[in-house]
């Protein structure tokens, strides 16, 4: 059964809530997740405010696999005791500084898992040509987007630069601002996303087929890791937790 408040509780943080903590107990080790918004300063303080009380053997992050290397680049520039937060990758980077001795692993699609259980499920619903390829479409562009990170770590890696692909969201508030107000802010941008996704009826559309397999495979891969010695952490999307402990806990 999760227990969302005992380690929560415990930091005395307004970011740190059940909203976005679960803890899964089991005999080889406990499995924590943080819930988090992209890039927003909550959730990057919430990763490293957690990781610095929990001691991980597996750090588990929802990137594609092929991505993981260039957020370890972003991730260890810098030390980790250092309060400025990594300059690049957001709670992911944070993720992977606070947590130098785990082992980093990414459980987001695109992978040959996903490829497979989506184009399983693409067929066991006998969906149209023309949906299948818009489906498969935006597998696509989420696989070229992957490969642009794998290109962006190797040039890093290579040259003086730093690459960062694609955009950093950027919030009215920022890394400097005081715990509760940055807990806030956060709160209501989860709530007014939550709203207009509300409003929205996805169920069987091709992004929902995406999505939902990308979530599947994630749960796979938190139940494998979550068998193995050990305690994890895995930093996730807010909009997936409560799935994903859900799941994990049936």
């Amino acid at each position: 059964m999760a227990e969302p408040s005992p380690l929560a509780d415990s930091f005395d943080d307004p970011r740190i809530t059940p909203q976005f903590y679960r803890r899964l107990p089991d005999s080889s080790g406990d499995l924590v997740l943080i819930g988090v918004v992209h890039d927003h300063p909550a959730s990057v303080a919430r990763v490293e405010r957690v990781l610095e009380r929990v001691e991980p053997v597996t750090l588990a992050l929802e990137l594609p696999p092929i991505a993981l290397p260039l957020y370890r680049v972003y991730g260890r520039k810098g030390k980790k005791d250092d309060p400025t937060p990594p300059r690049f990758g957001g709670e992911m980077s944070a993720a992977i500084r606070a947590a130098p001795d785990a082992e980093a692993v990414g459980i987001d699609a695109p992978n040959w898992s996903f490829l497979r259980r989506l184009v399983t499920r693409l067929v066991a619903d006998r969906v149209s040509p023309a949906r299948a390829r818009r489906v498969l479409s935006s597998v696509g562009n989420a696989t070229r987007d992957a490969l642009t990170y794998r290109i962006a770590a190797t040039l890093t890696h290579a040259t003086s630069m730093t690459v960062v692909p694609g955009d950093t969201v950027e919030y009215d508030v920022d890394h400097e601002d005081q715990p509760a107000r940055q807990a806030a802010h956060e709160r209501a941008h989860v709530a007014s996303i939550q709203a207009l996704l509300g409003s929205v009826d996805t169920d069987g559309t091709t992004l929902a087929y995406r999505d939902e397999t990308r979530e599947r495979c994630m749960i796979e891969r938190l139940e494998e890791l979550r068998s193995e010695p050990g305690d994890a952490v895995a930093v996730v999307g807010v909009d997936h937790l409560d799935r994903i402990a859900a799941a994990l806990t049936e």
